[in-house]
């Protein structure tokens, strides 16, 4: 089943995300491990990775070409709260289809919900 996958080790963050989410009628999975969201990719289908700064001590830069090469079309919205303008500029090179702010609250999620919406939205161009 295509949906979404929210891979971020900080478990409030993940839980706020995974609810909203759900609650907005997405097929959400959620994981705090590498070796987890490459299987999710591989086997489930995911379309849309909602994918946080670092995970499994890896730099989200050195896990976006791994997720990339389980589906080349794999949408990918990073997290994060601070990253320098050349690691941002190198994820981006990778593929990335967005950079947004991690939330700190609920009331903090429009700019990520809408990131997602539109995700989705070019991810049907690949299926259609």
């Amino acid at each position: 089943m295509a949906g979404l996958m929210i891979a971020e080790q900080d478990r409030n963050c993940r839980s706020m995300m995974a609810e909203m989410l759900s609650d907005e009628g997405y097929s959400v999975t959620v994981t705090d491990s590498a070796a987890d969201a490459l299987s999710g990719i591989l086997k489930k289908g995911a379309q849309v990775v909602l994918l946080g700064s670092e995970f499994d001590d890896l730099a989200a830069a050195e896990l976006i070409p791994l997720l990339k090469q389980c589906n080349r079309n794999l949408t990918i919205i990073l997290m994060s709260n601070e990253e320098s303008q050349p690691v941002i500029r190198k994820i981006r090179a990778e593929g990335i289809f967005y950079h947004a702010l991690k939330p700190a609250k609920r009331e903090d999620t429009d700019e990520i919900r809408q990131a997602i919406k539109c995700a989705f939205e070019s991810a049907s161009q690949y299926t259609h």
